[in-house]
């Protein structure tokens, strides 16, 4: 049973690395939401459960999504007062965040999901121009690499 996990945590390791590689700088923000947001659910998961470490490790894969990806791309300079009112926000998510950690808290869990869950649904909105009767999407506010 061990390995047969093993072997599906590779596989499926390799199609989110693999889809990470092919993906635009939009499509790669969503990754972001998306794996913040699924970090949360098992916080919430691991915390109905009682598993304490569990709990801690979900909730901080999540601040570390949202610091080290979500934040850490944020471009200033093309962004202007958004990319400054995002880095607010990816702030005050991180900091209730350990507070939902700390205080067993899930209404803070799902307050966080929620915000991500919006951002996540406007970025995919502007990065698929079609689905909003637009011509074309504007460029990314994130740092290019």
């Amino acid at each position: 049973m061990f390995a047969r996990r093993s072997a599906v945590n590779t596989y499926a390791q390799v199609g989110v690395e693999t889809g990470a590689m092919s993906a635009s700088p939009h499509q790669l923000i969503v990754m972001l939401y998306d794996g913040a947001r699924a970090a949360i659910a098992r916080a919430k998961f691991h915390m109905a459960g009682g598993d304490i470490a569990a709990k801690g490790n979900a909730i901080s894969k999540s601040i570390d999504i949202i610091d080290n990806g979500l934040r850490a791309v944020l471009d200033h300079n093309a962004g202007g007062d958004v990319a400054a009112d995002l880095e607010r926000l990816y702030d005050y998510m991180s900091r209730q965040l350990m507070l939902a950690n700390l205080h067993n808290d899930e209404a803070l869990l799902a307050q966080v999901d929620g915000l991500l869950q919006d951002l996540a649904n406007a970025w995919a909105q502007i990065s698929n121009p079609a689905a909003n009767g637009e011509q074309g999407a504007p460029q990314p506010m994130v740092a290019n690499s």
